[in-house]
Order: structure tokens, then C-alpha cells, then sequence
């Protein structure tokens, strides 16, 4: 079956191509548009489709609208409780409009579509299947956490045979994704888009403010939880966009964070009595929270916990064709990476460069030719393969820089206009992985757990290890990764260093690079030392 997934409600607008059960294609619009996070995460953006990452799943695929046996849309406005509290009364109709109308706005952005190929598919079932379905693990347990789907903002269960049995579901206006989306906005960031700057803001407070949050935020011990109303400015004072941030700010964000993990520990803890396997797969906005992530797994109750890497709202755009895919009964291929994004051939890749009038050489081995350039402490924008689906920079759109150097950190942050406060993070050879880091699962190729930096590491490592000690590690298999592997053992041998700095290839505000063109603009407007575009390496004279 051929089956393509949309989703567009809220925010990261994206399109996935599944046929007979594997992903073919997977593409946030923002990566075409170069609009972060596609649009808008308001009602009034809801008729704005993905339709440039629809109309490329479509090509990667071979195949034309027509050919597709079904589209699936990850919001059902049907399943929409306008009465329910926590809803914006003066605009969310207008959501629910849109999304009823979804049918009619495809048709005219592709008017060979058919829309009684058209199904809704209820947000949250969306979110767990692109982490249930798609898991390594095969059936194991669900958690999904965000900050709203049509009605409510959790669900709890588990998958039998590619079939989901709900436990339990969360209603608003209870939710713990929108009690974060709230911390964000009074600390002076941008809500739906800021909230991993809270998480990194949290390492350097004290949750001296948890015991009077803990009264208003809690698990109810029945498979959900309360988020009742908090005047954050009784804490600490509201926070303007650019300032530099207070301890007390710092300590609010902590004990947010802190009450957070609590609360995820006990709806763990409530779903491991009930669930017959002890894998854990998770999803949602929440689930890009390495932090808590990390302490699932090192303190819950599961053996094993896999996050969907694109955990955010683009996810579900996987999740809604992989739920219509199932129930066609394809058998569902789990997910093995990432790199489900565009690409371009090395001619292609050269034909530009020729067109840019850029210089570049053809190294025998562009890994070992980058390493070289790390090792002398040079800054290397790194573009290969298949564009990453999700927020995280895998090792194919990517900046990379020496660990090594506790400066690199204030460095990266001016190339990228990035706060000063937040760390960036390491890619490690997966077999060298367990002597540098621990606490968090090892192999754990997508960034998302924090690992405790062993001691006598952390001033050899400076730039990586965060204020409390810990880095967000991506490990890196030398067959499955075998570019950037290849930029790692080089690195290693000229430094006895197996770690470099790994952050997206991108400057703030801009999303990811996708294209050549996007990595040309970027090194033409940003002091980076080195390009390296496929087999070619253009060097900044």
C-alpha cells in the first residue's frame, strides 16, 4: 500500500511517503520554504500545507498524487471537544474549520488527488504509532506527551502485533507540553519553537521552587496528571526576549524540569504494571527532553526506552501513514535511521560549485581530508547524504569543530547567533562510547539522553561537557556511518581524541541546511574554515 502521511496543524509541518510498509521519504516543509518550523503554530495557519515536502515525498517515490492509495492527515477535527477548557474560544473553530476543509485545500494544490483517498487520523494515535510502529523493539509500551492534540495531551499504552491498545488518555487543559510552552514564553523565549533553551537554561539553577510547584503539578496515580494554573512571576520576574537571564530565572527553569521527570517517572512507572513487555517506546514534543529522557531509562521501570527521532509534531506526518499502513496490513519496517530527507549526486553537487565560481579540490577521503582541518582546530560546515527528518543534526548537515578547546563553545555560538548559555554536543565512535560516557544508553545514535562525561574527560573535553557535567551524545557506527566514522578515526589518530563537536548546520532563526545552495550561503556569510560538500572541500582562503 502507498500511503501518504501530511501533518499541518499545529507547528513543523512535514509529509512521509510509507509504501508496503518502509519508509520511503520523510521531509519537514521548512527545510524548502526556509521558513522555521514551516509556519506559524496558530489556528489561523491551519490551511497552509507541506506542499513542497509533499509534492518531493512524492517524487522520491516515483509516483504522482494519483498513484497514492491513501493520504493521511494526523488531526481529526471530529474528535475536537470545543467545550473543553484550555481551548481559545475566540479562534479555535477556526482550527477546526481548516482542518475539516484539509480535502479541499490538497485537491487544489494537486488536482489529480482524489479525496476519498482522505483519512484523519487522531494526533496522538499519529504520535505513537511513528514511535511504536517504527520501533527496533517491535511491540512494546507507548507513552506519548505533548502539548495538545485534538482534546487532550497524553496517551498511555501499548502495541500488540501492530495493533494499539490505549491505557489511558490525558484531557485538557491538563498538560505538561503546554505547562513548558508557558515557562518558555515568560523566560523570554519563543513558545513551540524555544523550549530545549529552557532545558539548557535549568543546568545552571537549583530547583529551590519544586516543593510549591509539586502542589499544582503532579501524576495522579490513575495513568494522568494535573497542571493547574501558576503565576510564574511570584517566582521570578518575567523575562524579555535577548536579555540575559537571573538566577532566579535559571532556578524556575530547574525546578520546572525537575517536577517534570517526576511527573514522567510516576506515568512510567503507572504504565510498566500494566504493560506485558518491558520496552518502552515514546513520542511527542516531551520526547525531545533529553534530560528526562534519560532519566527513564536509567531509573524507570523499563529495560529499554527508543524515541522516534522526529518526536515533534513533523513525526506525526510518519505516524498517520504508518497507522493507515498497518491496518492495510503491511508488514511495518522499523525505522533504522534518520536520513530520510533529500540528497544530490556528486555531479549535481560539482555542477553548483561550478556555478558558484567557488574553489575546491577532490581529496582521496574527504573524512580523512575534514579531519585534518579539526585536528587543526578549524571549523568544517559537513554536508552528505540524505538530509536528517527531525530537529537533530545527525552527521549529514552538520557543524564540526575540536572538542578539545573550551573557546569553540563561544565560538560556534557567534557563528550560529545562538545564546552563549547553550552547549553543544558530541559525536563519539560508538566502540570508544562506554569509556568516555555513562548513565545513558549506549548506542544511542540520535541524541536523545544526556550521558554523564566520565571525570578525567571533562577538561579534555570542554566544549562538549555541559555545566553539569553531562553531553548529548551521538554514537557512530563505523559501517552504518561510515563518512563521518571516517572524519572521527582521522581525528582520533592526530589527537587521541574519538569525540568531535557536532551542531546543525544552520544560523538562528534559519532552519537546517538542506541543499548546496543553502550550505553555500551559509559558509558564504559565516566564518567557517571549511566546506565539505560530498567528495568535494572548499577552504576559506
Amino acid at each position: 500500500m502507498r500511503v501518504l502521511g501530511i501533518n499541518a496543524v499545529f507547528h513543523d509541518s512535514a509529509a512521509a511517503l510509507v509504501v508496503d510498509g518502509r519508509t520511503v521519504a520523510a521531509a519537514e516543509e521548512e527545510r524548502f520554504s526556509r521558513r522555521k518550523h514551516g509556519k506559524r503554530p496558530v489556528p489561523f495557519s491551519t490551511w497552509e500545507l507541506p506542499e513542497q515536502a509533499i509534492a518531493w515525498c512524492l517524487d522520491a517515490g516515483g509516483l504522482d498524487m494519483a498513484d497514492v492509495d491513501a493520504v493521511a492527515y494526523s488531526y481529526d477535527p471530529a474528535y475536537v471537544d470545543p467545550a473543553l477548557a484550555g481551548l481559545d474560544e475566540n479562534w479555535e473553530h477556526l482550527r477546526t474549520s481548516y482542518a475539516s476543509r484539509v480535502p479541499l485545500f490538497l485537491r487544489s494544490a494537486f488536482p489529480n488527488f482524489d479525496p476519498a483517498k482522505f483519512r484523519f487520523v487522531r494526533h496522538h494515535v499519529a504520535h505513537a504509532a511513528s514511535a511504536g510502529l517504527a520501533s527496533p523493539h517491535g511491540d512494546g509500551a507507548v507513552l506519548v506527551l505533548d502539548g495538545r492534540g485534538e482534546r487532550g495531551s497524553m496517551l498511555a499504552g501499548e502495541y500488540r502485533q501492530g495493533k494499539l491498545d490505549v491505557f489511558a488518555t490525558q484531557q485538557l487543559p491538563h498538560s505538561l507540553g503546554l505547562l513548558y510552552e508557558d515557562l518558555t514564553e515568560h523566560l523570554g523565549f519563543a513558545r513551540s519553537s524555544d523550549e530545549y533553551k529552557v532545558m539548557a537554561m535549568a543546568s545552571y539553577g537549583t530547583p529551590r521552587f519544586a516543593e510549591e510547584l509539586r502542589q499544582r503539578v503532579y501524576a495522579t496515580g490513575d495513568g494522568g496528571f494535573r497542571t493547574e494554573p501558576f503565576d510564574w512571576s511570584a517566582l521570578a520576574p518575567r523575562r524579555a526576549r535577548g536579555d540575559g537571564f537571573e538566577k532566579e530565572h535559571a532556578d524556575l527553569a530547574s525546578s520546572v524540569q525537575t517536577v517534570l521527570e517526576e511527573t514522567l517517572l510516576s506515568l512510567c512507572a503507572w504504565l510498566a504494571e500494566r504493560s506485558s513487555t518491558r520496552h518502552l517506546t515514546m513520542a511527542g514534543g516531551t520526547a525531545l527532553n533529553c534530560v528526562a529522557n534519560t532519566r527513564i531509562q536509567a531509573e524507570g521501570p523499563f529495560e529499554s526506552v527508543w524515541v522516534q527521532p522526529a518526536s515533534g509534531d513533523s513525526g506525526t506526518a510518519l505516524g498517520a501513514a504508518l497507522t493507515l499502513a498497518a491496518e492495510a496490513g503491511d508488514r511495518i519496517e522499523p525505522m533504522i535511521g534518520a536520513a530520510l530527507g533529500r540528497s544530490w549526486t556528486d555531479g549535481e553537487v560539482e555542477s553548483m560549485l561550478r556555478t558558484a565560481r567557488v574553489r575546491y579540490e577532490r581529496p582521496g577521503d574527504i573524512g580523512t581530508a575534514v579531519g585534518q582541518v579539526l585536528a587543526g582546530n578549524g571549523v568544517v560546515g559537513w554536508f552528505q547524504g540524505r538530509s536528517e527528518f527531525g530537529p537533530r543534526a545527525l552527521g549529514n548537515r552538520s557543524l564540526l569543530a575540536h572538542p578539545g578547546h573550551a573557546s569553540n563553545i563561544e565560538r560556534l555560538n557567534d557563528i550560529k547567533g545562538r545564546e552563549q548559555f547553550r552547549p553543544v554536543a558530541p559525536m563519539v565512535l560508538e566502540e570508544r562510547a562506554a569509556d568516555i560516557f555513562s548513565r545513558g544508553p549506549i548506542p544511542s545514535p540520535y541524541m536523545l539522553f544526556v550521558h554523564d562525561v566520565a571525570p578525567r574527560w571533562r577538561d579534555r573535553l570542554p566544549a562538549v561537557t555541559h555545566v553539569d557535567g553531562t553531553a548529548r551524545i551521538q554514537t557512530i557506527h563505523p559501517e552504518r556511518d561510515a563518512a563521518i566514522a571516517s572524519v572521527l578515526t582521522e581525528f582520533d589518530r592526530l589527537t587521541g581524541t574519538p569525540v568531535i563537536v557536532n551542531t546543525s548546520l544552520n544560523t538562528a532563526g534559519r532552519p537546517m541546511v538542506d541543499s548546496p545552495h543553502d550550505a553555500l550561503e551559509l559558509f558564504g556569510s559565516a566564518p567557517v574554515d571549511a566546506l565539505a560538500l560530498g567528495p568535494f572541500l572548499v577552504r576559506r582562503p
